[in-house]
């Protein structure tokens, strides 16, 4: 070989080097860039916090082309919970239920018109909150109230009415009302796997067309994302006729039909992800045994790298937190390799500023 060719070779060497050099310099870029915006975009979230590492370092891998463990976009899927998840469980009980205290014994509208049965159920609700003991019937009892309560009412008209009472302080809180009671760092959250899109949904226990009067305005979530219990919807003059025996026609409008369809907890909520989503996601979020399923379905048999987070309701100060429940939480945490978040040590806020536990 001449030395002419000598020289060519080497530096063919030199430029091949420098180019992978650079290419890795640039992957390695991608990579501290995406973990560098994730720290900014959960700046309500301790740098010591697990949680927030595991989630910046899992979104630098899943949105790197190159990686392993790359997940194209449309199956970035994440599910969420709502109550204890995403805002305040209870106050001193969960807002579905207060909702429907305040229609039987305290809408001037209802009150005089409410049922037996459905009186029974709010006063349950009003003990349960006097002595913290949550009866285990009332999950579907309360199911049955809230559709008779408001049966009749247009779906509109019972999002809107949602949304009225949702403006109402919170019980133990100062400076916010029970709409505005959701978790700063969580949001947070939300917005940065949207930002790096993730289709999220909600998949709640409470009934759905509360979610979507509670949910409007404080998360950028459409209704068609979000999956809560099911009450029946009949058309305005369908008068008990069977849905294959009816036709929607020209002025019928949708109403609540007055009957519970199903609790969408434990078990129901994975029936519910696969029929209603139709792929299995790759992050959950939740904060109790109603979400144990859906956080055992996620993280199992998955193509994907997927992870599991629990919220564990540890801060008695600035929250309604419950030690014992907490504990039990962070033990099933490591029972199941899901990822504990602590309301305590892993946040620097909870609510919005200004806002005060009495």
């Amino acid at each position: 070989m001449s030395k002419h060719c000598e020289k060519v070779a080497v530096l063919k060497n030199v430029l091949v080097t420098i180019m992978c050099t650079l290419v890795v310099i640039a992957v390695s870029s991608d990579s501290l860039l995406a973990e560098a915006k994730g720290v900014a975009a959960l700046s309500y979230w301790e740098d010591s916090a697990v949680a927030k590492t595991e989630l910046t370092n899992y979104m630098a891998q899943i949105t790197d082309e190159n990686s392993a463990s790359y997940i194209p976009v449309e199956d970035r899927i994440a599910v969420f919970d709502l109550d204890g998840t995403l805002c305040c469980e209870t106050d001193p009980v969960y807002f579905d239920h207060e909702l429907l205290v305040y229609r039987v014994f305290g809408d001037p509208a209802y009150k005089d018109k409410a049922t037996d049965f459905e009186k029974a159920v709010a006063l349950k609700v009003v003990q349960y909150a006097e002595t913290g003991k949550y009866p285990e019937e009332l999950s579907n009892e309360h199911g049955q109230a809230i559709a008779s309560a408001f049966s009749g009412m247009t779906v509109d008209e019972f999002i809107q009415y949602v949304a009225a009472f949702k403006n109402t302080p919170m019980n133990g809180y100062t400076g916010m009302t029970k709409g505005e009671a959701f978790y700063q760092p969580m949001i947070q959250i939300v917005n940065y796997l949207q930002q790096n899109d993730f289709k999220v949904y909600i998949v709640s226990g409470t009934d759905r067309l509360i979610l979507r009067g509670l949910v409007e305005g404080e998360l950028n979530i459409p209704p068609s994302q979000i999956i809560g219990s099911d009450e029946t919807i009949v058309s305005s003059t369908q008068n008990g006729a069977d849905g294959l025996d009816y036709q929607f026609k020209d002025g019928d409008s949708l109403v609540l039909g007055g009957d519970f369809v199903v609790k969408n907890l434990k078990m129901n909520k994975v029936s519910a992800i696969a029929q209603e989503i139709g792929q299995q996601p790759v992050l959950s979020f939740g904060n109790s045994s109603g979400d144990y399923s859906m956080a055992k379905y996620v993280v199992t048999g998955n193509k994907y790298k997927s992870l599991a987070f629990m919220l564990c309701c540890d801060d008695t100060v600035r929250e309604n937190g419950k030690l014992s429940s907490a504990e039990k939480m962070l033990n099933k945490c490591n029972e199941n390799g899901w990822i504990p978040i602590s309301m305590k040590n892993d946040w620097k806020t909870i609510y919005a500023e200004g806002v005060q536990r009495k």
